[in-house]
């Protein structure tokens, strides 16, 4: 071998150590490690050389089960079928659940991973950010054994934004077909996911400068909530529902009759603080009472909070039902169900 033709074999091997370390630099989607868990959070990093992607495993999950939530029968009865079809490899619709705050939309769909997860659903929360990815997260999992659902809490959007688009044709208007192992749940306050505005019914106007056709701009704003095929409507509390619920958790902390009876007035002013009555208020209150008191937190309920709710369907008198024994129930659990914090 001739000089010319050892260098240029040394040069050949040292650029390709090189390319080796400039690739392993570039962004790529690493294999996930799909037995590290069931819940995955989508994660992006971006650096020099572009944007990163993953999935990373949510190794503490919330331990909540639909035995935690109360007073949305109607709601547990339609997203849990809906799940349940989906897991046993049935036609099965997207989800959008919109209402009140703190009446139990998220906990609601960690209850169902919970509850069919040995049966091999996994779910993946997605920012409303990373929206643009869902391609990407739709084609990693396409080819895998487990249903998955794709997870986007509080979702919302202003005019321009880049995920609003993604979202549409994820749901339903990309040229290729829908991937039969996910779906994708969304929760929102907004009915329709972007704001709708009183001026944009005044500009409606039939003049020179004016929409040939005003209507299209509304079929536009309506046209991403439309795409889900399921829609499920919370509602806010009744003061007899906020006080049962907190008779509940407060019993659930292991508080005895009296103390869920003394705790009606505190509960009370706790929610006229916060201007408002929801699950999320009640389950609030309880924690903070029942530690004040020096109840002991217990281990299951560090990663999770219930937030009870109530649905349009279980608007009739739901306060004696809205304090079942959980399923691991205690005697003051049962107290707190006599009792409910009565109204007056």
């Amino acid at each position: 071998m001739s000089l010319d033709d050892a260098l240029l074999t040394r040069l050949a091997e040292r650029a390709e150590t090189l390319l080796a370390r400039i690739e392993s630099l570039l962004p790529q989607t690493p294999e996930p490690d799909w037995d590290a868990a069931v819940a995955f959070r989508w994660r992006r990093r971006h650096s020099a050389l572009g944007a990163q992607s993953w999935l990373a495993p949510v190794r503490h999950r919330g331990m909540i089960s639909l035995d935690d939530l109360h007073n949305i029968d109607e709601a547990k009865r339609l997203i849990e079928r809906n799940t349940r079809q989906f897991v046993a490899g049935r036609p099965a619709n997207n989800v959008l659940l919109t209402g009140s705050r703190g009446t139990g939309k998220s906990s609601l769909i960690k209850a169902c991973l919970n509850a069919h997860a040995a049966q091999g659903l996994r779910l993946i929360e997605v920012d409303k950010t990373d929206l643009v990815d869902l391609p990407d997260i739709v084609e990693l999992v396409a080819d895998r054994p487990e249903r998955f659902i794709v997870y986007c809490d509080d979702l919302s959007f202003e005019e321009g934004e880049p995920g609003y688009k993604a979202l549409k044709v994820a749901l339903d208007g990309s040229v290729a077909a829908a991937s039969d192992n996910v779906l994708i749940y969304a929760t929102s306050n907004r009915r329709h996911l972007m704001p709708e505005k009183m001026s944009e019914n005044l500009a409606a106007k039939h003049t020179e400068d004016g929409e040939i056709h005003p209507g299209e701009t509304s079929e536009e704003k309506i046209s991403l909530s439309e795409r889900f095929g399921l829609w499920v409507a919370f509602y806010p509390f009744r003061q007899d529902d906020y006080l049962a619920v907190a008779a509940h958790w407060l019993g659930h902390f292991g508080c005895t009759a009296a103390q869920i009876e003394s705790a009606r007035g505190d509960a009370l002013r706790w929610a006229l603080e916060r201007g408002s009555r929801s699950g999320r208020v009640a389950w609030q209150f309880a924690r903070d009472w029942a530690g004040s008191h020096g109840k002991q937190i217990r281990q299951a309920d560090a990663p999770s909070a219930a937030k009870p709710g109530r649905t349009k369907a279980g608007r009739t008198k739901t306060a004696k039902r809205a304090t079942p024994e959980k399923a691991n129930g205690s005697a003051a659990a049962g107290s707190a169900r006599s009792i409910g914090l009565r109204s007056r």
